[in-house]
């Protein structure tokens, strides 16, 4: 399987833009640009996609590791921080916060299924940074 995606950059990085299209087309062109990555700009960027990626991953895998469990999540509300040291340009950290509503799962299986999903969905396979996670059961 093969998923893809296009961004087209034009111009200084400060003064450029660009635009990112997916293969699912649910970003269109959708603009991003220096000040919405390092300031307040009304854009996407780079590393909120990498959020969005990670915790939706990370919503799936929890989702796949309870089913064998053998539960099923009412709600999985997964938010993913992405942190960035500017001075190096380095992406330093992801953190997971879940708040969950599954029925009859006690505290031990959940968070054994919660870090299980943490070490190993796709997306945090693929990432080279610190990630951490802070799990809730509601």
């Amino acid at each position: 399987m093969k998923r893809k995606a296009n961004a087209v950059w034009s111009g200084s990085l400060k003064e450029g833009k660009g635009t990112i299209t997916t293969q699912s087309k649910v970003l269109d062109n959708h603009k991003y640009c220096f000040n919405s990555r390092f300031g307040d700009g009304k854009a996407t960027n780079p590393d909120e996609l990498l959020a969005a990626a990670h915790a939706g991953c990370f919503a799936m895998a929890l989702s796949l590791f309870l089913n064998e469990a053998g539960f099923t999540a009412e709600s999985l509300d997964v938010t993913s921080t992405v942190s960035m040291d500017v001075d190096s340009l380095e992406l330093t950290k992801s953190h997971l916060t879940l708040r969950a509503i599954i029925p009859d799962i006690d505290q031990e299986t959940f968070l054994e299924c919660a870090h299980e999903a943490k070490d190993n969905c796709p997306v945090s396979k693929a990432l080279d940074l610190e990630i951490t996670l802070d799990a809730e059961l509601q």
